[in-house]
């Protein structure tokens, strides 16, 4: 059963990964790490301001919707 487990906790890094809904812990960790006492975004801020970079990059192409 623990093959089973560590098997479906495999999958759940990789989905996480490639969705990009590890990002928001790593920056919440990154920025806790450089300055304890810096005010960390929300959620909903860190995703407006992910989406709003990869709008402003040329080389992310053309989105349509």
């Amino acid at each position: 059963m623990s093959g089973v487990r560590a098997a479906l906790a495999r999958a759940r890094f990789f989905v996480r990964e490639f969705s990009g809904e590890a990002a928001y812990e790593r920056y919440v960790a990154h920025a806790r790490t450089h300055d304890p006492d810096a005010q960390v975004m929300t959620r909903r801020v860190f995703e407006r301001a992910r989406t709003d970079a990869r709008e402003a990059d040329p080389r992310e192409g053309f989105r349509c919707c």
